[in-house]
């Protein structure tokens, strides 16, 4: 077994080769039992409808290790759920909650040792993955389909944490279509998201905000997550058949609603941009990155947040943070402990 040294606080949001990942197939009707493996590769038939066809989801979530030294999963049965919607949408076999669970409370328990401790900013990131494995030609759902979890240690999705970032708006290309699998967590969409990203990034940008496919009038996706915006003690957040639907933001409108704002969940026009005293993209690897600025090169305009995160975002990030980590109440019952790590 190779040492383990990491410098917790400066890891990336990378993979980093753990020790073991956990296996399931579905076949003859059926799934069998785990199969435990050390090999970060797997077998795969060169027709397998996850290569040709797009028959590939995946979901992601995290290990955290509490101030009381126990480690907590964050609403996986969300996930669970998700991904289940996610197989329906692409026609693949569901993954049921006692094979979700257990493939990721093993994966967990085998690489305890990879756990960041408290109080360094890192994580244990959790993939679930499910594709067709079954070989067809033809285009039509497989016969075969394999499950499996991995895990790594992160730091921060974005390399400035919890810093406001800039954005830019995308006009020129699609992240999903209405009526797309854009509400489904899978491959093609971060595919179809990656030009503008990249581009971005060249361009001195931490990210992307898509606006809607068909109007090219209202926000969609905020790049891989989905966007808020505060004002007048209101968590505003699109609503959009094209977006993925987010557990830390359904999470985060709870905790707004538990601290006193009102919540809105709408069409929101690109034009209020302008109006939001603070705005944020939020998802399970960053939890919430605060918005610097938001710029359109298509008009000149530029909306600025400000250097520094708002108020509102603060609270909601601590609060969740809080939470995950077992230092504050877990009133909604949303943490699972992991006994005997």
């Amino acid at each position: 077994m190779e040492p383990l040294n990491p410098d917790w606080g400066n890891l990336p949001f990378g993979y980093y080769k753990t020790d073991y990942n956990i296996r399931t197939y579905y076949r003859d009707g059926k799934w069998g039992e785990f199969e435990i493996s050390s090999s970060e590769y797997i077998p795969l038939h060169m027709a397998a409808t996850a290569l040709h066809y797009g028959q590939e989801a995946f979901e992601g979530l995290k290990a955290y290790r509490g101030k009381d030294g126990k480690v907590r999963l964050f609403r996986w049965e969300e996930n669970a759920k998700r991904m289940r919607t996610s197989a329906y949408g692409i026609m693949m076999e569901e993954v049921p909650d006692e094979i979700f669970f257990g493939a990721v409370e093993k994966a967990v328990k085998m690489n305890a040792r990879f756990i960041p401790p408290y109080g360094t900013g890192a994580t244990l990131y959790v993939r679930p993955l499910l594709i067709g494995s079954g070989p067809q030609v033809g285009v039509k759902p497989a016969d075969e389909y394999m499950f499996m979890v991995f895990v790594t240690p992160v730091g921060p999705y974005f390399k400035e944490g919890f810093k406001p970032v800039a954005i830019e708006v995308v006009r020129d290309m699609d992240r999903a279509a209405p009526l797309g699998t854009g509400r489904y967590k899978v491959g093609g969409n971060y595919a179809a998201g990656m030009r503008a990203s990249e581009r971005a990034h060249q361009g001195g940008f931490a990210s992307v905000l898509f606006l809607d496919a068909l109007e090219k009038k209202y926000i969609d996706e905020a790049g891989p997550a989905n966007f808020f915006g505060i004002k007048d003690n209101t968590y505003i957040t699109p609503k959009s058949e094209s977006i993925l639907p987010s557990i830390t933001n359904m999470s985060l409108e709870q905790i707004a609603k538990d601290l006193g704002l009102k919540v809105e969940r709408r069409k929101v026009p690109f034009d209020e941009l302008d109006s939001f005293e603070e705005a944020g993209a939020c998802g399970t690897a960053a939890i919430i990155s605060p918005i610097k600025k938001v710029t359109d090169h298509s008009t000149g305009k530029t909306v600025e947040y400000g250097d520094e995160p708002g108020p509102v975002s603060t609270k909601l990030y601590n609060h969740l943070r809080g939470i995950q980590e077992g230092t504050i109440e877990d009133a909604h019952g949303w943490t699972t402990v992991i006994e005997g790590i």
